[in-house]
């Protein structure tokens, strides 16, 4: 993956940049439409593609539980799968697991989860993560991360940031593709110096870029921003 700033602004810190992975090259800021499965619900890549859309997002939960990241690299990973021939990010599954699962269970090995489906139980560990997410083969794949339910305590979100921080070290050191760039995510719940604190303990774990968790909405609801780093910052909604 290369990352390169065609613009910028000093004044709002807005950027322009050109996003060049293996498989196409993605004008940023840039929104992904969301194929959890692997498809864009109702849409051919062709009409993906003729929107001007060159990088989706795919969700490792998700495909993990149905068909199967095995089944999945069976067919010759997610493009073949697809039929997508642009980019393609995947999600951990971390926010799916916490907001989706039964019965979720956290501890720093990993998360201990009964299925939305049929209510079988899971064990996803920052190294299944990965394993997962290398069987899919997206381009852009995330580590595993602890999301937190907002509004929250202090101390639980600096359990969160410290446990992200833990997982995306066991994240790094089991990767074994050098082809899909992994990025960092960062926590901190509405606490901004423990924002800060998360960002700088990934980067200086050096990942190919980074995610920021986003903030709350009021509502308890957070959703994610997708943050292309390779010497700066730019973001655009993911999900």
């Amino acid at each position: 993956m290369q990352y390169q700033v065609r613009q910028s602004d000093q004044h709002s810190k807005g950027r322009i940049g050109l996003l060049t992975t293996g498989h196409a090259e993605v004008t940023t800021p840039a929104f992904m439409p969301v194929g959890s499965l692997g498809p864009v619900k109702g849409l051919e890549p062709e009409d993906l593609q003729s929107l001007g859309f060159r990088l989706i997002l795919n969700n490792a939960y998700h495909l993990y539980l149905r068909p199967g990241h095995k089944i999945v690299a069976g067919m010759g990973g997610l493009h073949a799968f697809t039929g997508w021939p642009g980019a393609i990010l995947s999600d951990s599954g971390g926010f799916q697991i916490f907001s989706l699962a039964r019965l979720c269970g956290i501890t720093d090995e990993g998360v201990t989860f009964q299925s939305h489906i049929d209510g079988s139980t899971h064990l996803i560990t920052p190294e299944k993560a990965i394993e997962i997410e290398e069987a899919l083969g997206a381009d852009i794949i995330m580590v595993l991360d602890q999301c937190v339910a907002l509004p929250a305590g202090r101390e639980i979100i600096q359990q969160s940031v410290r446990r992200t921080k833990l997982w995306a070290e066991r994240c790094q050191a089991s990767r074994r593709r050098t082809d899909q760039a992994l990025f960092g995510i960062v926590q901190g719940g509405l606490e901004a110096d423990l924002r800060v604190a998360s960002a700088r303990e990934l980067v200086r774990l050096g990942f190919d870029g980074y995610a920021i968790d986003a903030r709350c909405d009021g509502s308890g609801v957070a959703g994610k921003q997708a943050a292309i780093s390779h010497g700066g910052w730019t973001s655009g909604r993911s999900a």
